[in-house]
């Protein structure tokens, strides 16, 4: 798909090093002022480094998606096909088959640029052809920024759920967004 001069593809493993520093650029960004960033760097390392990202492209139940402009990532969008595995945020989005919207991040330059539309746009197509009837994420209660960017792209708040980062808890909101 694209979006100009923006090409959303599937992403590979050789993509994986360089996913992870969109991902060291990014999620700071995303992250409630009271997170510390020692939290934020056990974090990156567990679960936002190069191997792990090597992991996510190699799993059948993710589909990693990055944008790609002038020859370089500047965006990803991550899926986890099926229900979720927390019981209380599968009694929140709906019946049926779903897709997690698990990371979803746009490098700070490339804001407001069109990636993160052709992001979401190859998000949800991604997440119809695998049959899914919604898409659901989860989203830092503090995050307004995203929180109103989901809603302009059909999400609504269903309900509640905590993420840790490090050693922190912090409270999310989940969106669910349904496909038909």
């Amino acid at each position: 798909m694209t979006n100009s001069s923006v090409v959303v593809d599937r992403a590979g493993l050789w993509d994986a090093e360089a996913l992870s520093d969109v991902a060291a650029a990014t999620f700071p960004l995303a992250c409630p002022p009271e997170a510390t960033q020692g939290d934020i760097e056990i974090f990156l390392e567990q679960m936002l480094s190069g191997d792990r990202f090597g992991e996510y492209l190699t799993d059948p139940d993710r589909t990693v998606l990055k944008a790609v402009e002038g020859g370089e990532i500047v965006g990803y969008a991550m899926l986890v096909a099926g229900r979720p595995t927390d019981p209380e945020v599968a009694a929140q989005v709906g019946p049926g088959a779903v897709v997690e919207l698990s990371k979803m991040y746009v490098l700070p330059g490339h804001h407001g640029s069109g990636v993160a539309n052709a992001l979401m746009a190859a998000t949800i197509a991604t997440a119809r052809e695998a049959g899914a009837g919604a898409l659901w994420l989860g989203v830092n209660q503090a995050n307004v920024r995203a929180q109103k960017f989901y809603t302009r792209h059909g999400f609504v708040r269903v309900g509640t759920k905590t993420n840790t980062v490090g050693n922190q808890v912090h409270d999310d909101f989940v969106f669910e967004r349904p496909l038909s």
